[in-house]
This record gives C-alpha cells, structure tokens and sequence, in this order.
C-alpha cells in the first residue's frame, strides 16, 4: 500500500482501543503529495500541520510509494533526468499533456497502478477530507470518486500560480488556487469548484527586520553592505544556474550571488571552483537567507516565490526551466508578483526595479483569499473546529508571525483576491 509517513494512533483515556465509553478518535485527513522535487510535499507538511493544530489527525501518503515496486522512483528518476540533462523533452512532453487526451491517458495509466493503494490509503470511518497537492494523485483520487470507490470529498490544492490541463481531475469535488490567475486558468482547462487562497507558507517566513537583516548575514557570512542576490533552482539545483550567474553579475557588477544548489552537489562543486564564494547545497534555513538577501532570481515559479513573497522579497524570474517553469513566469508577470527578464537584455533594468522595491517592505499579514484550513473544515462540516481556527488565526501574535487573516469560510465562491504583488 505505499509507506505511510504518519500514522496517528488512537487510544482511549486508559490506554486500550475499544473500550465502552471511550472517547471518540478526532476527525481525520488524508494528504496525498510526491517527493517530485519539494514543493508539493512542503504544502503537505505545511497543511498538515495546520489541521493537526485545529485538531484534525493527519495521515499523509507519498504518491510514488503508492505505486508497485520500484514504479513509482522509476518514473521520478525519468523526470529528473528529463529536467537536469534532456530539459527540452520534457518541455514537449509538458506541451503534449496539455491535451485532454493525453492527459487522460496518462491518468488512467496511473489509476490503473496506484488506485487500489490509493483507495485503501484513504478509507476509513474517520476521514472527513482527502487533499491532494500533486496532480496525478489528484486524478486517480478523481477517478475513484466518479466510480464510487472513494465516499469522502476530495480537494486539491494547486501548487503552482499556472494550471496545466493534468491538474484539471474529474470528480475531484473544489480545488484552492494561489491567485486569481491561476484561478481563471483552472476554471478554463475544467476544474471544479475553484476558490483562491491564502497560499500556505511555513510561517517563519516573515518580512526582515534590520536586526534579523543583520544576523542573517552574520549567519551565512556575507557581507553586511552589499547587494544580495538569492539565486535558486529548486530542490535539483535544475536550470542553467551558472549562466544565470555570470549573467547576474554582468547586469549589475555590484551585486554578490548567493546561490542554493539544493541536491545538485555537483553543481555547487563547480561554482565554487569557479570562483563563486556563496555557493550551498541543501539548506533547512531559506527564512535566514531570505532576511539576508534583497532579490530572490528564481527559474521555475514554485512555493520558493510563495516564500519569497511571505518575506517581502522582490522576486525575479529568469532562464525559466522548460515547462511548468515557462507557464508560471508569464503567471507571475501577469499576477504582479514577479518581474520577468525574458532575455539578458531585461535583467539589468529587472534588478533594478526589484531592488527599489526592497525599500518598501511588503506585510505578510496582508494575503488575501480563503484561509485553506478553515474553508477544508467547513466543507467537512466541522464548523465547531473552523472557529476554532480561524479565533487562533486571529490573535495578534499569530498575525505578526505571518499567518493569514481569517476570512468567513466559504467552499462555494471563489474570492476574487490577488497575493500582494512586489511591484
């Protein structure tokens, strides 16, 4: 059936199961995500720990361990590979399931593999609500539920600020969007029941204070009076990195790189032997680096800009990765939320602009749209439980910490309502 990342155990007062008069086990989710790359885990995470703390139990489930054998590693090794040595196949690959068709051979393929691990992962008389935040898990879970196999609501989260057709699952009951783009674009490739909310961002990531400014640089020795550059590729280290560097600093001499390699091991060895001082592989603290730089350059548009926008860092897009990586940059121009350098050309006056925005800082209390959390516990009826949620997010301190303002919870509209642009 998959490994199970974590299985709440249920135990009554005395320590037995079953005992009369025991009290009843919580509500229960179950979050479906895959270790392709980070970000649809790190939403998981994210989420989970946010129900946990309404008082749901989490169970979450990793896609690729829910398909037989060594399937499931297979095809994310394939698409690895695709993105770090071969990225133009997987740009025709990305461009052809944007046809219905293909995309629903592909999920049948994959329903086919992974459905009956899916089913049993998600039964049980206690789950209330089952969230994916990948999309071929999203489209098996739809499957099963247009075939009646799975009782309980489904939702997906999307991760990403544009939508491709693979995202867009029969039978999947609502699905929460970042922005109202990506919103507009669920709505046009068929999506249920779309509402926009606040993106779901681990909560240390906050606007940076001089203090914090100041001892994030001291952390990461870097330099006090300059002008940082925060260079990303994912967790792969994917994209053309190395260029993006020397082009970084071309545009603007006076700008030192700071470059998170992720995984790619070999890739920070090669900028450090070329001379490049801030050069690190995976990194658990991003909200330091974040407070001690000035712009985020980024290529693919992931949950690294949701971040960046929560710690009021101007974001530029540039050498997008092929892809997801190009449909979330023109998402993220048209949105505001980042600045789009198509070629060299752009990037110095991109900089620029990105840098005069880092004077005004920008509120990470101020996100608009539904709060996830409470909208999931409404639609599962947990009214008592939303409350609840939203009270916590409500109290100043919770606010100040980055925690989106509560909102009446609604699973039937979507809130036309934009994350703060960096503009």
């Amino acid at each position: 059936m998959g490994r199970l990342i974590r299985i709440p155990r249920q135990r009554t007062a005395s320590g037995r199961r079953g005992t009369a008069g025991a009290t009843p086990p919580p509500p229960r989710a179950v979050i479906v995500s895959a270790s392709v790359g980070a970000g649809h885990d790190r939403v998981a995470e994210e989420l989970a720990a946010r129900l946990e703390e309404a008082g749901v139990a989490v169970d979450r489930h990793d896609f690729l361990d829910l398909m037989p054998g060594s399937t499931g590693r297979v095809f994310v090794g394939s698409y690895h590979g695709m993105i770090s040595r071969a990225p133009w196949t997987w740009k025709l690959l990305y461009g052809g399931m944007d046809n219905p068709r293909m995309a629903g051979i592909q999920a049948s393929l994959f329903t086919a593999l992974a459905g009956r691990s899916i089913r049993r992962a998600v039964q049980g008389d206690t789950t209330r609500m089952v969230i994916a935040t990948y999309p071929l898990a999203s489209q098996v879970l739809g499957r099963l539920r247009q075939r009646g196999k799975v009782s309980t609501p489904v939702h997906t989260y999307l991760t990403d600020f544009s939508v491709h057709q693979l995202w867009a699952a029969p039978g999947v009951d609502a699905h929460m969007a970042l922005h109202q783009v990506a919103a507009t674009q669920a709505r046009a490739v068929g999506c249920a029941d779309v509402s926009v909310v606040a993106p779901l961002v681990d909560r240390r990531f906050t606007p940076a204070t001089p203090e914090s400014r100041f001892a994030a640089r001291a952390r990461w020795g870097l330099p006090q009076d300059a002008r940082l550059a925060l260079l990303v590729g994912g967790s792969w280290g994917a994209g053309e990195l190395e260029r993006t560097v020397a082009d970084v600093e071309a545009a603007d001499p006076g700008i030192t790189c700071v470059v998170v390699c992720g995984r790619n091991e070999g890739l920070r060895e090669r900028l450090l032997a070329a001379g490049v001082k801030h050069a690190h592989g995976w990194v658990d603290d991003m909200p330091s680096l974040m407070h001690a730089a000035d712009v985020l350059v980024q290529n693919a548009g992931g949950m690294t800009v949701q971040e960046a926008v929560a710690s009021a860092l101007p974001v530029v897009t540039y050498r997008s990765i092929p892809g997801h990586g190009l449909t979330n940059a023109a998402a993220l121009d048209e949105a505001g939320i980042a600045r789009w350098a198509r070629h060299s050309g752009e990037l110095a006056a991109a900089l620029a602009g990105a840098l005069s925005d880092r004077v005004i800082p920008i509120s990470a209390a101020r996100r608009p749209g539904v709060d996830a959390v409470h909208m999931l516990l409404a639609s599962a009826g947990l009214d008592c439980l939303a409350a609840a949620s939203a009270d916590a997010a409500g109290d100043p301190a919770a606010v100040s910490a980055g925690v989106a303002l509560p909102v009446p919870a609604t699973v039937s509209a979507a809130v036309p309502a934009t994350m703060e642009s960096v503009r």
